[in-house]
């Protein structure tokens, strides 16, 4: 399961429940966005664009993963 939300602090974040949550295709998948591994609050961070469309995509991506994921967005409609 992992959180995605935009903080004012740290950008967008996605943190996941617990170190299960990080496979190998997770961290991949995370890293290719942009996103580095903050183990100041345990989690992946990127300092840029926290857009809600950026929670979206971030979250979708992770939903393909398999993950559970919570955040503060509505996922954007398929077509």
């Amino acid at each position: 399961m992992f959180l995605v939300v935009p903080d004012p602090a740290h950008g967008l974040v996605a943190a996941p429940r617990s170190s299960d949550d990080l496979t190998p295709d997770t961290e991949e998948t995370l890293t290719l966005q942009g996103f580095a591994w903050n183990s100041e609050i345990g989690a992946y961070t990127r300092p840029t664009d926290s857009s809600p469309a950026s929670v979206d995509l971030t979250a979708g991506a992770l939903r393909e993963l398999g993950h559970y994921v919570i955040s503060p967005y509505t996922p954007l409609p398929t077509a």
